[in-house]
């Protein structure tokens, strides 16, 4: 086996692990008795209705998933939108879904699917804020390299579902909410804006994200912000009757990815499933950890194998088409300047790197080399964070359409006393 193909069957079995329909149906309770709808959004929620309806039978409800991630259900309607800026099919979605909680009585039973995407998914703009304008807000917040967790307490505090919002609806239904993480740290309050989930924050701590990131917005975006606050706290009554329920997360994925290594003989390291921080930068920072860890092993030693999970940034200084993982990838080529022995993969879980349908991308000893002698500079390509043009051009990019899941990036690099 090449190690790049090593590299992708770590990979395959993180994503597997995660795949709803092998690890949603023992978190279910039994269907209740009377009324059930099921609500979800996420790039990962089709994929949850169609276990919950293989457990259930069909339900009534309505999800909303990314464009290309719909999955056939019998009774739960699928509606695509596009991520990760809002579109009017999602607005229209939340309308609707909205419209479908006002039904819902203190005797019935709401299952909420939560994935990642839900932030772009779920869309009802705060008051006298247009689609356009949190359109570009959410633009301006994904290019800005803030972490996930800043970019989602703005989203919250424009939002009308957001922060608590969604469970507020259906209340005084009962509702357990099903979420898989895709945050570090694997706070629900994070996952999808915790549109179940209340939050402490205030509209000033959105202000402040904004001053900090230098986001300009618009002024109906400050004057939705001077509002009351709609964000629910985490003990406000409306909540009482919600479970929140974290089923699937990175450290699991990890965990799989590390026992297959170590059937092979691998030395694995684990170093965080919530790692944080510019792509280039967390890049050198583990080129120097390969290079240290590959100058002190002898022949014969096993190979190191060091998995992280986490979400990584970038800021936008270029006009190219890259995201995290691609972005990791070249800067961590470029770090180790062909050093032998040390391979590499780095893609997000939802076969979506950034906004390119392209999960990330691997590389090798030779892989500056290929790119020098096709007369692409890697220099070049990461400043105009051009990183899927660079692995496009070398045929290093790791393609895997819709996955179906989500518990964000997965990084693995290996270290062998050999020449791979």
């Amino acid at each position: 086996m090449t190690m790049e193909a090593f590299l992708r069957q770590l990979f395959d079995k993180a994503v597997e692990v995660a795949d709803p329909m092998r690890s949603l149906a023992r978190f279910l309770p039994e269907r209740p008795n009377g009324r059930v709808i099921v609500i979800g959004a996420g790039k990962a929620s089709a994929r949850m209705a169609e276990a919950v309806e293989a457990a259930w039978g069909p339900c009534e409800g309505l999800v909303i998933t990314r464009y290309g991630y719909g999955r056939p259900c019998r009774g739960i309607e699928i509606v695509e939108a596009a991520h990760p800026v809002p579109d009017e099919s999602g607005l229209a979605a939340t309308a609707r879904m909205l419209d479908l909680l006002e039904t819902a009585g203190e005797d019935d039973f709401v299952l909420a699917l939560i994935s990642g995407g839900a932030s772009a998914l779920l869309v009802a703009p705060a008051e006298d804020v247009t689609l356009a304008e949190k359109q570009a807000v959410n633009a301006a917040l994904l290019a800005s390299g803030a972490p996930i967790d800043k970019m989602n307490t703005v989203r919250k505090h424009l939002s009308r579902v957001k922060g608590g919002q969604l469970a507020a609806a259906a209340y005084p239904a009962r509702m357990l909410a099903l979420l898989i993480s895709d945050v570090p740290g694997d706070d629900p309050a994070f996952i999808g804006s915790g549109p179940t989930v209340g939050d402490a924050s205030t509209p000033d701590d959105a202000l402040a994200i904004l001053k900090q990131w230098k986001i300009e917005v618009p002024e109906s975006v400050r004057a939705a912000l001077a509002a009351p606050r709609r964000v629910l706290s985490p003990g406000d009554p409306r909540l009482s009757r919600v479970e929140n329920v974290i089923y699937a997360a990175p450290k699991q994925s990890l965990a799989a990815a590390a026992e297959l290594a170590e059937k092979a003989s691998y030395d694995v390291r684990l170093l965080g499933d919530a790692l944080e921080g510019e792509a280039r930068d967390v890049a050198r920072a583990q080129a120097q950890q390969a290079l240290q860890i590959r100058a002190s092993l002898r022949a014969g030693d096993r190979p190191v194998l060091l998995l992280s999970g986490g979400e990584l940034t970038v800021t936008r200084r270029g006009n190219g088409v890259g995201g995290p993982n691609a972005e990791f990838c070249l800067a961590l080529a470029i770090a180790l300047e062909g050093a032998e022995g040390v391979h590499a993969l780095a893609c997000d879980t939802d076969g979506v790197d950034g906004a390119a349908e392209v999960a990330g991308a691997v590389i090798g000893p030779k892989t500056l080399q290929e790119a020098r002698k096709s007369g692409i500079d890697p220099d070049v390509a990461l400043e105009a964070n051009d990183a899927h043009g660079f692995f496009a051009a070398i045929n290093a990019q790791v393609v895997t359409g819709p996955t179906l899941t989500n518990v964000n990036d997965f990084r693995a690099v290996v270290i062998s006393s050999r020449q791979e």
